[in-house]
């Protein structure tokens, strides 16, 4: 089993970055497939990016070319770096993560993902 604590959100300008954190407990975090979703007020989950234990990153076609996932196992750490933060981005922001036996695996739904963390505001405006 694993808990997940996001950190690193808060209020941004438009045009400007924050760099949310994820910090997972266990000892097997590597065999984790992980995964940050978000939710706007009134909408659902959606799914923004996810990194599969191998290192290869996925993105929502909304993020793409913007928002950057990585993972660092020996620090139990999950990262999504956003840049060119837009209004639409304001959301709560959900780390999410599950274990997985395949090095490539990975899921674009919700239902997916086993183990949730609380979530971190991201708020972007002027």
């Amino acid at each position: 089993q694993v808990q997940l604590v996001e950190s690193g959100g808060g209020l941004a300008q438009p045009g400007g970055s924050l760099r949310l954190s994820c910090a997972a407990s266990g000892r097997t975090f590597s065999t984790y497939v992980t995964a940050w979703f978000r939710q706007a007020p009134g909408k659902e989950r959606e799914f923004v990016a996810a990194i599969t234990r191998r290192g290869q990153t996925y993105y929502a076609d909304s993020v793409k070319g913007r928002i950057t996932i990585s993972r660092d196992d020996a620090k139990n750490m999950v990262y999504l770096q956003m840049n060119s933060l837009q209004p639409e981005d304001t959301a709560i922001y959900y780390c999410a993560a599950r274990p997985t036996a395949s090095p490539d695996a990975w899921w674009r739904s919700r239902n997916e993902y086993d183990y949730w963390g609380q979530g971190t505001q991201v708020t972007v405006s002027s």
